[in-house]
């Protein structure tokens, strides 16, 4: 009978053993902190999985196996199984504060600190779930000192995507990822006053924050890895993967700050969100699905002071009396000097003047006494402002323009999945969509101006940008083991951009009354499709040895489709379109003889002649070693070649080092070559559009770098930039204190940069037929233009830096913690060498008009060159309480005259003159930012909180400058024009520079968040 009980029980025991459960658990560290992506393994199987963004776990396992857990920078804990329920703590091995990256070596193990390029890595839970910054530009420009971005306003389609630099270079020097595959760019040029003018970005803001797990930036030259853009560095998007939750986030509000509402104060700006998040599995150990869906709605903000200048003259006065008697004075004449109407105007003029009660004795009478057109223009020459604003019941402050943020609606949404086929092969798949619509506001039409139409708008009108921005992407592939030890990776990403202009509220004053006020303006469309196949594997060779190599192929087109005629065109007096051969007097003129504009207003819509349809293609190969030559020695060379179907072939290297001084000191360096393809837009754009300088509007055609102008001029053919850059820093940690301490300078010269040049005046008189002038000012007439900027490889640059990252963690008991992070960069960019300007225009001394002061200004001083953060996360309990401040380094505004065309600030003598220039510099400034959360339930979350919480502002705007602006007459400068000044205001409109990119001027930002996991 023993010998049976004994039997029974080993089988009874033996299934028990035998059966497979589900054990879940939480993995945290000492201070009770969770461990997302804490790798568990069943010993002696090849089941595992990893912790959620909560550090919770779920893996199959039966009663006595046991469970390894194993997280960079803590020891691995080995745990049997005894019930469903395992949780675990992890002890500190004095790395804690390393995380594993994936960019900047193609070893899938490298922490940062091992790293030998300088690697931050932003952990997107705490920002999230306690940060005032709900978009990814906003949220990187106050958590990463070497990433600068900021809303632009008055500056066309880019007031609705936001450029983005890296360590000081241009938006299209860095490259952004998504899962460690390449991300397409947008289709907008920044071709307006802004940061990064004349580039093409990545449009960061299409891709949901609350899709992310993490982002890594890389802060170093790397082409030769991983190809064209990544001068500056690489940006890489860790989307989450499977939460086993429902997260659900709503984000609720505004600016409620001195300067709202037109500095009247008050709430502004409302900003209104929703997020929500889901992961499952998909039935089968390491499958996962992740769905992201974000609401927005954001208003616009206000921040102009009372308009000041002359809005209305005495014929606009008189013209109102009349259209209120059923009267249309406009309908009477198309072109002022054709005098068919003379009598029935100069009559009309005559019968309602008197009505209007603050003429003078004088003016009334110089008004009946006028016997033609000339007479009464002199007549009803004189300024009525303060008459009309008192007449119509109007204020100064209606005549605003809307300066600050766009309005914006925005749906967006992402996936991110994973299907393990079998032990070796998986395949995945992410992606999402983005539609957002924006409205922004140009420059006010005053009724005084020739391009406004009072028969419309009696009271001149605010031109508005209506954007529709499209963006859709997805990739897939399949990865996994072959040839026993190589891992492989297949994909294909597409990803496209498309930004259609709607302009509304607006007209085409040569068509007068028969003007939409609603236009179809046209738009930009880019397309990338990638296909990548990547091998890596490791070899047991000195202290080991990862191999890396993989072929790319890629495909790109851009196109510009065609607006309304109406948008574009300009019309006479009959309503037919404006030839060369139109006669003067059947063009549409203002009463005064001020010729009408053509299209419609802020935004003149594409013509057929812009619209293109550009491919190109690449290919390239690469490959990539990675060596511990010692325990302490690491060494990394990587090699790539790619050839462009426009403009052939460039080979770049890279060589990087690491070496551990001891445990804890680490020195790392590294030298590369690099390259930046020049954009298809860069290429191709052409278009003619209104811009302002110094309040004085100007038609301004941006012709394509291909285009018979830019061959006459005898500007190049563009080809790609080319860089060198060096790096040297070193690592250190002090495990007994939680704290490492990170410190890179860097130096990066680029040779033959793309630059957008600055307003080349068209040649004017009347050239014999035939001659280059006499084309080029043809050229001018088909595109509308008055002036014309090119697209060339203008300048070489030399950009240098450091960049200083310190972390400290340590916890206090009592449930109390604090991390601290501090953060700072320090750089500077400017021109080396001669600006290769084309040899026609130099010879026609305009070099300085190729590579402007404005220009200059831009390039060196338009964003902030030093910059630091220091964020303290405190929890205690159910509290966690967020201090950031961000120190932002002074600027320079730009939106200066070059005084005499030399590129440099220094005086000139000009006519034995001494003229100096000053360019505003607007000085640093600390903002702040403060957040309280608590844990109402294990599923419940609130914060409130503020950016920007003493309100601060950049320095005021509010003064003038004199200065001498040059002026091609006949192919030479004329440097005999009268200094003028210059409002660098605009009539008390940019309150703040709208040029420069500091933190923005929007003041205090306060907010709640509730969220909710289920």
């Amino acid at each position: 009978m023993k010998k049976l009980y004994f039997i029974l029980t080993l089988i009874f025991s033996t299934g028990i053993f035998a059966q497979e459960i589900n054990v879940s658990g939480v993995v945290t560290d000492g201070t009770k902190a969770t461990l997302p992506g804490t790798t568990i393994l069943v010993r002696g199987t090849t089941k595992g999985t990893t912790s959620d963004i909560d550090g919770k776990y779920t893996i199959s396992a039966k009663m006595g196996d046991v469970l390894q857990f194993s997280f960079v920078g803590f020891e691995t804990k080995n745990v049997t199984v005894t019930g469903s329920t395992v949780n675990v703590t992890l002890t500190g091995s004095g790395e804690s504060l390393q995380d594993v990256v994936v960019i900047g070596s193609r070893n899938p193990t490298r922490t940062v600190t091992e790293s030998a390029v300088p690697i931050d890595v932003i952990a997107m839970k705490e920002i999230a779930s306690q940060g005032a910054q709900v978009n990814l530009n906003q949220i990187l420009n106050m958590v990463a000192p070497s990433f600068t971005s900021n809303t632009q306003t008055v500056a066309d389609g880019t007031d609705h995507i936001d450029p983005a630099q890296l360590r000081g270079l241009g938006p299209d020097q860095v490259l952004v990822l998504i899962n460690g595959k390449r991300r397409h760019t947008s289709s907008l040029v920044n071709i307006n006053g802004s940061p990064g003018r004349g580039s093409v970005g990545t449009d960061l803001n299409a891709i949901p924050a609350f899709a992310i797990e993490k982002i890594e930036v890389l802060r170093d030259g790397a082409s030769a890895q991983y190809g064209s853009d990544a001068i500056a560095g690489v940006i890489n998007i860790n989307v989450k993967q499977n939460t086993n939750k429902l997260e659900v986030n709503l984000f609720g509000g505004g600016n409620l700050s001195k300067g709202a509402n037109d500095h009247d104060g008050g709430f502004d700006g409302g900003n209104y969100q929703v997020d929500l998040n889901y992961g499952t599995g998909l039935g089968k150990e390491k499958s996962f699905i992740n769905a992201t869906a974000s609401f927005q709605l954001r208003d616009q903000t206000s921040r102009a002071k009372d308009v000041t200048g002359n809005l209305f003259n005495a014929y606009n006065a008189v013209e109102q009396r009349a259209a209120a008697a059923g009267t249309n004075i406009n309908a009477l004449f198309g072109n002022i000097n054709n005098t068919t109407n003379e009598t029935q105007i100069l009559s009309a003029i005559k019968t309602y003047a008197p009505q209007v009660s603050y003429f003078s004795a004088a003016q009334q009478t110089a008004i009946t006494g006028a016997t033609t057109i000339a007479q009464m223009q002199t007549a009803l020459n004189f300024d009525a402002t303060a008459g009309e604003l008192a007449f119509r019941g109007l204020e100064r402050k209606d005549f605003n323009m809307r300066v600050g943020q766009s309005s914006l609606k925005s749906a967006q949404f992402f996936l991110n999945a994973a299907y393990p086929i079998n032990d070796k092969l998986e395949a995945y798949a992410f992606g999402g969509t983005s539609f957002r619509e924006g409205e922004a506001a140009g420059f006010y039409r005053r009724p005084n101006q020739s391009r406004s139409y009072t028969g419309l708008y009696p009271n001149g009108f605010l031109p508005e940008i209506h954007s529709t921005i499209n963006d859709v992407s997805v990739a897939a592939g399949l990865r996994g083991i072959i040839f026993e030890n190589w891992n492989f990776d297949l994909s294909n990403t597409f990803g496209r951009n498309a930004f259609d202009y709607g302009v509304e509220n607006t007209v085409n004053a040569s068509l007068r009354e028969n003007s939409p006020t609603e236009f179809d303006a046209g738009g930009l469309a880019f397309a990338q499709n990638t296909t990548n196949f990547d091998m890596n594997r490791k070899f047991d060779v000195l202290e080991g040895l990862n191999v890396a190599f993989g072929a790319e192929y890629r495909h790109e087109n851009f196109s510009i489709n065609a607006g309304q005629p109406e948008s574009y065109n300009l019309y006479d007096i009959s309503g037919g379109v404006v030839t060369a051969t139109t006669p003067a007097n059947i063009k549409v003129t203002d009463f005064y003889g001020a010729a009408r504009p053509n299209g419609s207003q802020v935004f003149p819509g594409f013509r057929p002649a812009n619209a293109i349809d550009k491919n190109r293609n690449s290919v390239a190969v690469y490959a990539d070693l990675e060596l511990d030559v010692t325990d302490k020695w690491l060494v990394n060379g990587a090699l790539r070649f790619e050839n462009y179907s426009d403009f052939g072939n460039t080979t770049n290297f890279k060589l990087a080092s690491r070496y551990k001084i001891t445990d804890n000191i680490n020195l790392r360096g590294a030298v590369s070559t690099g390259f930046r393809a020049p954009s298809l837009h860069q290429i191709y754009f052409n278009s003619t559009a209104t811009q302002f300088v110094g309040g004085v509007p100007f038609e301004v055609g941006t012709f394509s770098n291909d285009s018979q102008a830019a061959e006459l001029l005898g500007i190049p053919k563009l080809k790609q930039e080319e860089s060198k850059s060096a790096s040297i820093g070193f690592t250190a940690k002090i495990p007994t204190a939680n704290l490492t301490l990170t410190a890179d300078a860097y130096i990066v010269q680029i040779d033959d940069r793309v630059v957008l040049t600055d307003q080349f005046s068209r040649p004017g008189g009347t050239p014999a037929a035939g001659t280059p002038n006499a084309i080029l000012n043809g050229l001018f007439d088909t595109a509308g233009a008055t002036a014309a900027t090119f697209f060339a490889n203008a300048i070489d640059t030399e950009s240098k830096g450091i960049d200083v990252v310190i972390s400290h963690k340590t916890s206090f008991g009592n449930n109390v913690s604090l991390k601290t992070d501090l953060s700072g960069t320090f750089s500077n960019t400017y021109r080396v060498g001669e600006i290769k300007a084309s040899p026609v225009l130099e010879a026609a001394g305009q070099i300085n008009r190729y590579y402007s002061e404005m220009s200059r200004i831009y390039l060196q001083e338009a964003i902030p060159r030093v910059k630091a953060n220091l964020t303290n996360f405190i929890t205690y309990n159910k509290f966690d309480f967020f201090l950031r401040n961000v120190y932002f380094g002074k600027v320079t505004d730009p939106n200066t005259a070059d005084v005499n065309g030399d590129g440099r600030i220094e005086g000139a003598i000009i006519n034995g003159q001494a003229v100096e220039i000053e360019h505003p510099v607007w000085g640093a400034k600390i903002i702040t930012d403060l957040s309280v959360g608590f844990k109402i339930t294990e599923a419940a979350k609130i914060v409130i909180g503020a950016n920007n919480i003493f309100d601060i502002y950049p320095d005021l705007n509010l003064g003038t400058q004199t200065a001498i602006r040059p002026r091609l007459v006949s192919g030479a400068i004329d440097y005999t024009a009268a200094p003028a000044t210059i409002d660098l205001s605009n009539a008390n409109q940019f309150v703040y520079s709208r040029n420069v990119s500091q933190f923005g001027q929007n003041g205090r930002f306060v907010f709640a968040r509730l969220s909710f996991s289920f």
